[in-house]
């Protein structure tokens, strides 16, 4: 194949399949939405393969313990009056940013599970990720404020990829302002006020917030040709919902300052829902559900926006998105991955790195502090790869 024609399958979102061995001369893949404006990409409905629990103390459990239940105020009562400067900042435990937990979480429900995936050569083909990198891999061709740097590892065939914060985003994260704290705060305040501890339950906003518990879904899907095994945080079930099947049950909670002219409506379907229908289309979530703050910070109303139908908001603006270039840039920029990582070995990362307004740029890195898989996953995987020497579980 020649090297022009490597660039430029690369470069297209109808990229074929690339063959083991491509030439080194791919540097780069550009971003352009007019590049990725062909028709939407296959992507297999995602089904769910577990989920595993982070706890109070962020240590993880192969369970479902951290789960919340959807349990929001009644239709016919007085409407929302969440305060949500409530408990801050005495009642919060923010998570450790410091700590680098790369796919860890993920690393680890793998190696318990992988001996029911079926098919072993199914992970070998596949990309291992977090729902949260795809997410902004979809929203790259738009987004003009925020870079990105992903790292990526091929072992036993898998490609696995891992962000890395930029320098730019972590002196932004070190500098950030006190309302910016306070305004995430808010957020996760917000479903302490929608979700209950068991079905059928009432929420209790009396308690600590705490951001180091979480639950996450493992979930499988294919975009093109590109097998994926992902996971994503999710906020809560909704006991109530039409399939009780995970992960057509889950709820995804958003807040947003209240809007008060069309302009300010159109400049959140262009920005702000474009990110919500992203993080939300990968792993199959039907529903967001967004409460409006006022300037005091309280929510004063509720609003659903089904997955399925955001982009209908912004169909006619000439300004707005499109979900097909998200799925095909993200589809070409998996090609491009794929056709770049060639050898297999844990310890040798591809850092992929994007600016806004350029294209993504590829550099090589072998050890620390760039490899990113852990030796205790390397070795169990070595002594004991996955085959379907035993029997799967019925759930699987």
């Amino acid at each position: 194949m020649e090297p022009r024609e490597t660039k430029r399958k690369a470069e297209t979102p109808e990229a074929a399949e690339p063959p083991n061995k491509l030439p080194h001369s791919v540097s780069s893949l550009r971003t352009e939405p007019s590049l990725y404006s062909g028709p939407f990409p296959f992507y297999r409905r995602p089904s769910e393969l577990g989920c595993f629990s982070l706890d109070a103390q962020r240590q993880y459990h192969g369970d479902a313990r951290a789960l919340r239940y959807y349990s929001p105020p009644p239709i016919n009562g007085p409407g929302p009056d969440f305060d949500l400067r409530d408990g801050y900042p005495d009642r919060y435990r923010p998570r450790d940013e410091e700590v680098q937990e790369r796919l860890d979480h993920l690393l680890r429900w793998i190696l318990e599970h992988r001996h029911q995936l079926g098919d072993p050569g199914w992970l070998a083909g596949a990309t291992v990720t977090w729902r949260g990198h795809l997410t902004k891999l979809l929203t790259t061709p738009y987004e003009r404020q925020e870079g990105w740097q992903l790292a990526a590892s091929r072992f036993q065939g898998t490609l696995y990829l891992s962000e890395v914060e930029t320098p730019a985003a972590r002196a932004q994260r070190l500098a950030r302002p006190a309302l910016l704290r306070e305004l995430m705060y808010m957020g996760y305040k917000f479903e302490q006020y929608m979700c209950a501890d068991k079905p059928g339950g009432s929420p209790d906003p009396s308690g600590e917030v705490n951001t180091n518990v979480a639950f996450c879904s493992v979930l499988r899907s294919r975009l093109g040709n590109h097998p994926l095994l992902f996971s994503g945080e999710v906020d809560c079930t909704d006991p109530q919902a039409s399939s009780t099947q995970p992960p057509a049950c889950y709820v995804e909670l958003k807040t947003s300052k209240e809007m008060h002219s069309p302009g300010q409506w159109r400049s959140f379907y262009r920005h702000k829902l474009l990110k919500w229908w992203a993080q939300s289309f990968l792993p199959g979530v039907p529903h967001v559900v967004a409460g409006f703050r006022n300037p005091e910070g309280f929510v004063c109303s509720l609003k659903t926006f089904p997955t399925m139908k955001m982009f209908e908001n912004v169909r006619n603006d000439r300004e707005g998105w499109n979900p097909s270039v998200c799925m095909n840039f993200c589809a070409a920029f998996l090609s491009f991955a794929q056709s770049t990582v060639v050898q297999d070995d844990p310890r040798l990362v591809h850092l992929f790195s994007w600016e806004p307004g350029g294209p993504v740029t590829v550099s090589v890195h072998r050890d620390a502090p760039h490899a990113f898989l852990p030796t205790w996953y390397v070795e169990a995987m070595t002594q004991d790869p996955p085959s379907l020497s035993k029997t799967p579980s019925p759930k699987d």
